[in-house]
């Protein structure tokens, strides 16, 4: 795509030919259902020359450093310190910078692109705290044809979650790109010195300045550490379609007064195209529900959405059965990518099956048999052999356990003192034991946190145990809170039931993208029913399942998941190439399809062989 042109008021009625034949139309501007927004804390930046908007001056070299950005100052890094630090994070999050993985070279751009950046903050209606937008203006802006791609942060990241995924592909085609952390992000708070993250990212002290991003309702003795997600009492996910409609709503704002051009811009006469990957995906989905014209497509990868019926899960029912189940079950299946059943998490997984078979949730006299019923419970609830295998991932990195607790403090709006289940979150050292954050840790939060702990030095902090599978205990009570019964479980049931999806708007393009693999976010627990459910009903939904890819395109720098899966961002790029080309009227949408891809193999480099890309 060169240059995006704008929208006709009828732009609805592609192809042209339908157009034509049903003459002028007349239709609800699009602006009419949007809610008014209220932006706080404004601010703008430059960068150009050695600090552009994608990389932050770092290239692809600078991207692939192990070692981060430095600050000066480890305790007082400045706002330029921190973004540059933040994108840094964010690129290797989401994307395969490693050789041989084919960003820069196969897919993908790292070209500096130069321009100015606007952030501010906004609330939905009943919210109690706000969510971060942020938009990337490059100077190569085409303002007779305007384009906006809007982009939620994957998973619970800050508000540069999505550069690599919508940044990458809009920027260097002159599109601005608007983000949104979505009610998440890594605003941290320090419950010990009442302090976080201000619009800038620098730290500050409740009651000495005015715009820090997140306050939780929290004792005045309160110690450890609070973040948005899981203690706004928010509940952030069932907003995340209006967050990305809001993000759209500040792209315009920002337009409006930074770019000349006559009559301004709207959503009747600029093309907002909504892209996220995981939770990001789950948002646009949400965003295309909602009611008025001001969407013209959606790209939505491996989302996280859930249903009614046909299948469809929610994130918490099927994360808190593999928190219990999968390390067990994982003994029981063959040809694992390594890491990472390290002989360590092989003794802790047959410690968690005796768990189980004492507690009557497997059978099995021996730890093989107990492992082979873990796996055939997991198999007989959806779980694929594929998801299961690259679940492994999950199991290593304690992400079951990471997700469950935080969505249930969300789910059920609960204040940070008040987790059914007894968790908190602290500074966690290496022996274990919590301690108060020095400065330096905690200014770096905003830039190197990922939006939901274990990570820059933020841990999870459990009730003591003696038990030698410690976590069981633990595990059995966040599960409850789905399958069982009482005023706790009704109440995150409840939470839960807000984030529900509905259909698409009527006659928006949308394109769903999902890996075979996934072992976070499973397709037959999300994408399949959703796109059953939406096809059905006669919405305008395409379907790509990619082979050989799980959910992670950052660790394919790992040796054995390099060899066995394929990345997903070349997939979500070229969803964007031809839902351009579509909006442009030089192409049609594309037909559901199963993607044969072929694992590149132990020590060779990615090419387009492998990737098997529609054409």
């Amino acid at each position: 795509m060169d240059r995006i042109p704008y929208r006709s008021a009828c732009r609805a009625l592609i192809p042209l030919a339908l157009a034509l034949l049903l003459g002028a139309c007349a239709s609800t501007p699009r602006s009419a259902a949007l809610e008014p927004t209220m932006f706080t804390s404004p601010r703008s930046s430059e960068h150009r020359g050695s600090d552009d908007l994608l990389t932050a001056g770092l290239g692809l070299d600078g991207l692939r450093s192990a070692t981060p950005p430095a600050f000066a100052e480890a305790a007082n890094p400045t706002p330029a310190e921190l973004r540059r630090r933040a994108i840094w994070t964010n690129w290797r999050g989401i994307a395969d910078l490693a050789p041989g993985g084919g960003y820069g070279d196969l897919y993908g751009s790292v070209a500096a692109v130069p321009g100015r950046e606007f952030s501010a903050y906004a609330k939905v209606p009943g919210a109690s705290q706000p969510h971060r937008v942020l938009v990337q203006l490059p100077d190569a802006f085409d303002a007779s044809k305007p384009c906006v791609l809007v982009a939620p942060s994957s998973g619970s990241r800050g508000v540069y979650g999505a550069i690599a995924v919508a940044g990458a592909w809009g920027l260097p085609k002159g599109c601005a790109v608007a983000y949104t952390d979505k009610g998440a992000g890594t605003d941290y708070y320090d419950l010990d010195r009442q302090s976080g993250a201000r619009a800038d990212g620098t730290i500050g002290a409740l009651g000495e300045v005015d715009d820090l991003a997140f306050v939780p309702d929290a004792p005045v003795n309160a110690s450890g550490v609070a973040f948005k997600h899981a203690h706004s009492k928010d509940n952030p996910e069932a907003d995340w379609g209006r967050h990305v409609r809001q993000a759209a709503e500040f792209a315009l704002k920002t337009l409006n007064e930074h770019v000349p051009r006559p009559g301004g811009f709207d959503f009747g006469n600029t093309r907002i195209v909504a892209v996220g990957i995981s939770n990001g995906g789950g948002a646009v989905l949400r965003a295309a529900e909602l009611d008025g014209d001001w969407l013209d497509a959606v790209v939505a990868a491996e989302p996280s959405v859930y249903t009614e019926g046909r299948g469809s899960r929610a994130i918490y029912d099927y994360t808190t059965e593999a928190a219990l189940l999968m390390p067990c079950a994982l003994l029981d299946a063959p040809n694992l990518p390594q890491p990472p059943l390290t002989a360590q998490l092989q003794a802790m997984a047959a410690l968690r099956c005796a768990s189980l078979s004492q507690a009557g949730l497997i059978e099995g006299v021996d730890t093989a048999a107990q492992a082979a019923s873990a796996h055939a419970h997991l198999r007989a609830n959806g779980w694929t052999e594929e998801a299961l295998r690259a679940g492994a991932l999950s199991v290593a990195f304690d992400m079951w356990r990471a997700v469950a607790v935080a969505y249930a403090s969300a789910y059920g709006r609960y204040q940070l003192d008040e987790h059914p289940c007894g968790f908190s979150y602290a500074m966690v050292g290496a022996g274990g034991a919590a301690h108060a954050a020095t400065a330096a840790e905690r200014a770096a939060w905003w830039a190197d946190a990922s939006g939901i702990p274990p990570g820059a030095g933020v841990n999870i902090v459990a009730r003591p145990s003696k038990d030698a599978d410690a976590a069981f205990a633990d595990l059995r009570c966040l599960r409850g809170l789905w399958d069982g019964q009482g005023a706790d479980a009704d109440r995150v049931r409840k939470g839960v039931a807000e984030t529900r999806a509905a259909l698409p708007r009527k006659g928006l393009p949308v394109v769903v993208l999902h890996g075979t693999d996934d072992g976070l976010i499973p397709q037959a627990f999300t994408s399949l029913p959703y796109v059953a459910q939406a096809q059905a009903a006669g919405r305008d939904v395409r379907y790509w399942q990619v082979r050989n890819a799980q959910h992670f395109d950052a660790f394919l720098g790992l040796p054995d998941y390099g060899a066995r899966y394929v990345p997903m961002l070349p997939y979500v790029y070229r969803a964007l190439d031809r839902v351009s080309a579509y909006l442009d009227g030089k192409g049609r949408l594309p037909e559901d399809a199963t993607i044969a891809t072929t694992p590149r193999g132990a020590g060779k480099a990615l090419t387009s062989d492998h990737l098997a890309m529609p054409k």
